[in-house]
């Protein structure tokens, strides 16, 4: 698609929201995209083909209902959709990042979709861009750009969240792209684009997540990139959070040396305050520093490292501890390549008031079955994710586990994303695992109802009645859900 945008300011013309009656808190985002009091998920397919054009992407959302996901039917959201903005176009990718969430307060989510490789006019190929469509009772709402990349190559829409990071009520659009993360801020009436950070990030998305973490309220940013060799390696996991004096994003707390896939937000020790858990999280600076990752040994096939949050006189992350395959109590065995902890999510799923990880590892070997890949969920307890002795509490699932369907094949990564809402609305969440190889790479999302194996069902392109082609289109690597 090509169209003129004149500057940020204009990007981000007429996309103001009305002001939720208090701020949200932190995770509380719905995820109910329809408004039928049921939490749905966003599946982003940028590998899909519309139109007849490769890669253009598309996102599917899918109801959630009293029988849970897959279901209950779902929509299939592109740039053909007469409310998105633009043509779909090959490479566009739209959907390669994706985040269901409430921005305006009245209990109905919006979708937000990048499309990093959007061409824009006057902007270059590539620029890039993030599409806010709204959701309603009859089908997707009006849709608008939220942002898009300024030069060829900036690729916006890389990766995307959206929390209420000034206290205000609205939310703030927070931007991945090509070595840069920005933020589309509402402060009162006004808009405004501000740069989070701008830095060599090796090709890679930089990752993002929301949470408290500062203890005062408000949700802050947490940040990771990292690159290696140009123009030197460097990791970096950083906080932000909003300074209104400055009308910009304030960076408070680092961890450096530490390069990591994923990240997420969590109370995973019930003490009332967030915690960050750093997903396959390995060392990769140019000097042995401070072991940011925890033990080394301990980050053999993806550790899991997680700093925990302190009362408001105390110092966020001076207490973590580090978990992988041989921790006691997590089912299997570290292997190079397992990239454990490479997806990430978190809800209280047994509702013991602790927040539990979902991760992921689509790395995993099964049997002989290399990268067919696996999910855990580790149980938050009073310790965190490991009691007093170093012990976990989880689960593990994959394709060959009791009552789960289907059969682990080489390659079908299941786990490269997780997510987790209470689709059916009995008040326990439910987990899904994207399986972005399955079926020569067709794809295909598992439901694990209140995190069980017992009565999980999958679903696809072709269950779904979607169109899909022979080639690619690498169904579930993009999920999202609250």
């Amino acid at each position: 698609m090509t169209y003129a945008i004149a500057a940020a300011a204009a990007a981000t013309a007429g996309l103001a929201f009305p002001a939720a009656a208090t701020a949200a808190a932190p995770r509380a985002a719905t995820s109910d995209f329809n408004g039928d009091g049921y939490a749905d998920l966003a599946v982003g397919v940028p590998d899909g083909t519309v139109s007849g054009r490769a890669k253009a992407g598309y996102v599917n959302v899918v109801w959630g209902g009293p029988r849970g996901l897959g279901a209950h039917g779902s929509i299939r959201v592109t740039q053909a959709t007469p409310e998105v903005p633009g043509t779909p176009e090959a490479g566009d990718r739209f959907g390669a990042s994706v985040a269901l969430t409430d921005l305006n307060g009245d209990g109905i989510a919006e979708l937000l979709a990048g499309a990093p490789g959007e061409d824009v006019t006057d902007r270059g190929a590539d620029a890039g861009t993030v599409i806010v469509v709204g959701g309603s009772r009859s089908g997707p709402g009006p849709g608008s750009t939220v942002l898009t990349g300024p030069s060829p190559s900036a690729a916006y829409g890389r990766s995307v969240v959206a929390a209420d990071l000034t206290g205000g009520g609205n939310k703030t659009i927070v931007i991945g792209g090509k070595d840069k993360v920005v933020a589309r801020v509402i402060v009162g009436e006004d808009s405004l684009v501000t740069t989070v950070v701008a830095a060599p990030m090796g090709g890679r998305a930089p990752v993002l997540t929301t949470g408290d973490f500062d203890g005062d309220g408000t949700a802050d940013l947490g940040v990771a990139y990292w690159t290696s060799g140009v123009p030197n390696t460097q990791s970096h996991v950083r906080l932000w959070k909003w300074d209104a004096d400055a009308s910009e994003m304030a960076n408070f707390w680092n961890t450096d040396n530490a390069g990591v896939t994923a990240l997420a937000a969590g109370d995973f020790d019930g003490d009332g305050h967030d915690d960050l858990a750093l997903g396959e999280c390995r060392e990769i600076a140019d000097e042995n520093i401070d072991d940011p990752c925890g033990p080394e040994g301990i980050a053999k096939g993806g550790g899991i490292h997680i700093h925990y949050g302190s009362p408001a006189n105390g110092s966020f992350g001076s207490r973590a501890q580090t978990l992988n395959q041989d921790t006691p109590g997590v089912p299997g065995v570290a292997e190079d390549g397992d990239h454990f902890g490479a997806a990430l999510a978190v809800a209280d799923v047994d509702r013991d008031g602790r927040d539990d990880l979902i991760a992921g590892a689509p790395g995993e070997a099964i049997g002989s079955k290399a990268k067919a890949g696996a999910a855990w969920l580790l149980r938050g307890g009073a310790k965190g994710l490991l009691d007093a002795r170093g012990a976990a509490q989880s689960v593990a699932w994959n394709q060959d586990t009791a009552g789960v369907p289907g059969v682990a094949e080489a390659g079908d990564a299941f786990g490269a994303a997780v997510a987790a809402g209470d689709h059916d609305k009995d008040g326990v969440p439910d987990v899904t695992a994207g399986s972005p190889g399955e079926n020569a790479s067709l794809g295909a999302v598992w439901l694990l109802p209140k995190g069980a194996a017992g009565g999980s069902a999958a679903f696809s392109p072709r269950t779904l009645g979607l169109p899909y082609l022979s080639t690619a289109q690498k169904y579930g690597n993009a999920l999202s859900s609250r």
